[in-house]
């Protein structure tokens, strides 16, 4: 029995549902089993549920494991082919039937003057290799959708032995093979077609794409539809497998990719270590920012890299450090060569910098209770605005109304991207008689932010927030800003504008707008605010007018005034419950005589 089941059952709850590789470890943290997943948190939870029924083996691996590690995907392809590259790297334990090469698959491609593509569970025999896959199935796969692709023979002739001797076979009938028996191919010109298959399998090729392109127009001239079309599914096959090989064959020689995610006043920063064009190794730190104004990537920067000797010529991050000449003089000191730190703004390098980054969401959600999701909103939101941090807690108001009746507003809560709704507040327009958004915006924000001056109230009305948003636009934030300087408060503040259809459009500062509907995760979250904002305070309106009205028929009894009418509505709450009140309850409630309060009981019944 592994008495921290409890614990990695807890983690695994805050498990992301991406796909990626889980890495299994000891309590002396060395590395046990390597697993891929297309959700990680259904196949690692698996492992750990009570009650399991594990075969033997799994059971005794799991009881060892003392904690794991992840790496985050973007498919699961790449959590498959990344997974093939770490068990090779580190042979753990547990994958055991995968160490030395044993249970792998490969791809084979013979050395026959006509070479054949299959799939193979050793390589041992002649020819070239790709390889080793751990699923079999997915290497039968791809051999069947490359000789499908390009057409290549798969029957047991051999050539140029055979050529003549039969009629072609139904595949060539039906446009799954090329018709090499029929002895019109020469060996050159299949040599070129089998160099193209293997690129497809390994990683799309832009040379042979381009060359490919040049013969589907050089067909598609003399009229050669069939050669055109036939070119035409190649390009697209060898361009959608180019797509998938982003973790292994990165289409980067030798790089270290950075990338961060900041969350609860913690830094969390993940370096992906890509060597020989493949995934080497990745590593994830937890750093407290100390200083708000310190630029934490220098520092790290200066640590990772000070001493060591295995520094690629290219570092890639998401943003430029403050001090990069400094750290460059330092790297290159101590490696004896240029190493260039690179912000990159296109290509394979940016993705996979948004990989890195990924991954360090993932990692701050992890410990934080949260999704990357959640992490890389708040994130985003901050830099939007150019506040000094993430906004761990946020206030919206909003202002709701009937003509001038029932005039009220709402405030809610998000805290660390999620709403805090013990921390909602209503309030009720005291000051404006007649309907006027700004001044009950004012009028609102003045009575909420007293609290936090005169530091009374609950806990919520006496913490402040990192950032306050209103369901508005210019004029709402400009009505609220003398608030805030009058009670001494640097609060940011800013307003969320809604379109004519009553949907999020941007934010503005008071002065301009700023478009946010580009950063996706950011603008969702905003979305969500307003949305629920907008719920909150229409409902207490609606409530109170309710309210309002049963309080109107309730004084037409003789004997009923405002304050014994305040104090059945108090009371009951909801029409429901005075339906089912009876006239001794009434009369209790309203400290009125039982006559009146059967009378009172008659005008409900017919409300």
């Amino acid at each position: 029995m592994n008495n921290r089941l409890p614990y990695l059952r807890e983690k695994t709850s805050r498990l992301t549902s991406s796909s990626g590789v889980y890495i299994m470890k000891n309590k002396e943290s060395d590395i046990i089993y390597i697993g891929k997943a297309k959700n990680l948190k259904r196949r690692v939870s698996g492992y750990f549920r009570e009650n399991p029924n594990h075969l033997p083996k799994v059971a005794a691996m799991v009881s060892n494991v003392y904690d794991y590690d992840f790496i985050v995907t973007d498919s699961e392809f790449e959590a498959l082919v990344l997974e093939c590259s770490l068990i090779k790297q580190h042979k753990p334990k547990y994958n055991i039937l995968l160490k030395d090469d044993k249970g792998y698959s490969y791809i084979r491609i013979s050395d026959d003057e006509y070479p054949r593509i299959t799939a193979e569970n050793t390589n041992t025999a002649g020819g070239r290799y790709l390889g080793p896959y751990t699923s079999s199935y997915i290497t039968r796969e791809a051999v069947n959708e490359t000789n499908r692709v390009f057409m290549l023979p798969t029957c047991r002739k051999c050539f140029p032995r055979d050529f003549g001797r039969e009629r072609p076979c139904l595949n060539y009938h039906i446009k799954n093979c090329m018709g090499v028996c029929r002895g019109k191919i020469s060996s050159a010109e299949y040599g070129r077609i089998i160099n193209d298959a293997v690129d497809f399998i390994r990683s799309g090729s832009a040379s042979s794409v381009e060359r490919m392109e040049k013969e589907m127009i050089e067909a598609s001239e003399k009229l050669d539809f069939e050669k055109a079309a036939v070119l035409r599914d190649r390009i697209s096959a060898v361009k959608k497998a180019s797509e998938k090989q982003k973790v292994v064959n990165s289409g980067v020689e030798s790089a270290d990719v950075i990338g961060t995610a900041e969350y609860n006043g913690g830094i969390y920063i993940s370096v992906l270590m890509y060597r020989g064009n493949r995934l080497y190794d990745k590593a994830v730190f937890d750093i407290e920012k100390s200083e708000p104004d310190k630029d934490i990537l220098n520092t790290f920067m200066v640590q990772f890299y000070h001493g060591r000797k295995d520094i690629p010529k290219i570092i890639a991050v998401e943003y430029i450090p403050d001090e990069i000449e400094l750290i460059e003089k330092l790297v290159n000191s101590d490696t004896g060569y240029r190493v260039s730190i690179h912000q990159p703004q296109r290509g394979r390098l940016l993705e996979l910098v948004k990989l890195a980054k990924n991954n360090s969401a993932e990692y701050a959600a992890l410990r934080n209770s949260r999704t990357g999701k959640e992490v890389i909103a708040l994130e985003q939101l901050g830099k939007i605005l150019g506040l000094p941090k993430p906004p761990e807690y946020i206030e919206a108001y909003d202002i709701s109304n009937l003509s001038s009746e029932s005039m009220v507003a709402g405030m809610i809560v998000f805290e660390n991207g999620r709403p805090l709704k013990k921390a909602y507040k209503k309030f009720t327009i005291k000051e404006q008689l007649n309907q006027n958004d700004y001044g009950s915006m004012r009028e609102v924000l003045e009575r909420r932010l007293r609290h936090i001056a005169d530091n009374d109230g609950d806990e919520h009305f006496r913490r402040i927030p990192d950032l306050i948003l209103l369901d508005g636009g210019t004029g709402h934030v400009h009505a609220v800003q003398p608030v805030l300087k009058k009670f001494g408060l640097d609060i940011p503040l800013f307003g969320m504008v809604k379109d004519n259809r009553h949907r999020t459009r941007a934010i503005s500062d008071g002065g301009k707008e700023i478009q946010i509907n580009s950063v996706q995760s950011a603008f969702n979250l905003v979305t969500r605010i307003q949305d629920e904002v907008h719920r909150f305070s229409v409902s207490f309106m609606h409530s109170r007018h309710r309210k309002k009205t049963y309080s109107s028929e309730l004084i037409t009894v003789k004997g009923i005034g405002e304050k014994k009418a305040a104090k059945i509505m108090i009371k009951y709450k909801t029409k429901a419950n005075l339906l089912n009140a009876s006239p001794e309850e009434l009369a209790v409630t309203a400290g009125v005589n039982i006559e009146t309060a059967r009378k009172l009981w008659e005008v409900i019944q017919s409300m």
